[in-house]
């Protein structure tokens, strides 16, 4: 028995069930989304987690979960002591791939920190995941929430300025369907979950080419956001200046900072060969 093997001498459990294994010929790979499953089991909430908790947190056998674990841990993106397995930064490797791929995001930074520099205002680039935005960049001015972010974090799409800028950017008929389904929580008493007036907030954005979000998501939180379009004009990404109430009112964001985040903004897709509309 090797040094990994052991970890799990302990834990003993019954050879996997036969169909547990994909089935020949399948596009989907089940072992591969289950080992996909495990790596994003962990997380601040379960920065440390047990064989048990693995697998109740995946819905996985203990079989399963030992599998996968003994896999990663071989590879180097988890690591062990005791009973308590973690990530590794060999897992940032794979987060990074994704920034890497598309050279926009390091041409933006510098963007980016001239804005910040000039507003005294955070600054983010975000993209769209299913019913959230996932931040892949970020300049913070100083933390105007309670929720610490960074690259990786995740915010519903439906109460962010960035959020309604990426859901303006789908096709209408697309964007019907995916409000329809989504979950829409009252964050704030300002949030919208009525589904045909965040429809029309939505392409009221589409429209101007902007979207003004104020406390919404957390009280005294307001954020304006641009899209960022690929050189075909697909909307890609947003790019946002947010503030707290306190400091920064609406009129101030619609007047003094949204002018410079749209010129920000066409620098940024001037990076990707994005014409000047």
């Amino acid at each position: 028995m090797n040094s990994h093997e052991s970890v799990f001498k302990e834990h003993q459990v019954p050879a996997p069930k036969d169909d547990e294994a994909p089935k020949p010929g399948d596009s989907y790979v089940r072992s591969f989304a289950r080992g996909l499953a495990v790596l994003r089991s962990f997380g601040a909430e379960a920065p440390a987690q047990t064989l048990s908790e693995v697998a109740e947190r995946t819905g996985l056998t203990r079989a399963g979960a030992r599998r996968i674990l003994l896999t990663l841990l071989s590879l180097g993106y988890v690591s062990v002591e005791g009973r308590l397995f973690r990530l590794t930064p060999k897992v940032l490797e794979l987060g990074f791939a994704y920034l890497s791929s598309l050279p926009v995001w390091s041409r933006a930074q510098p963007i980016m920190e001239a804005l910040v520099e000039d507003l005294r205002q955070s600054c983010s680039v975000a993209v769209l995941d299913g019913d959230e935005i996932v931040y892949v960049l970020r300049v913070p001015a100083h933390r105007i929430m309670s929720i610490n972010l960074g690259v990786g974090s995740r915010l519903p799409a439906d109460c962010t300025a960035m959020g309604r800028v990426l859901l303006a950017g789908l096709p209408d008929e697309t964007l019907q369907a995916r409000v329809a389904a989504m979950k829409l929580e009252p964050h704030t008493p300002a949030t919208i979950v009525d589904r045909d007036a965040l429809l029309a907030e939505i392409r009221q954005v589409r429209v101007q080419g902007w979207s003004l979000v104020c406390e919404e998501l957390e009280p005294g939180l307001v954020s304006v956001a641009a899209p960022i379009r690929s050189p075909d004009g697909r909307v890609v990404a947003a790019v946002n200046v947010s503030g707290h109430a306190r400091s920064i009112t609406s009129d101030h964001l619609i007047k003094v900072c949204l002018p410079r985040l749209l010129a920000a903004a066409a620098k940024i897709n001037m990076t990707t060969g994005q014409r000047p509309v």
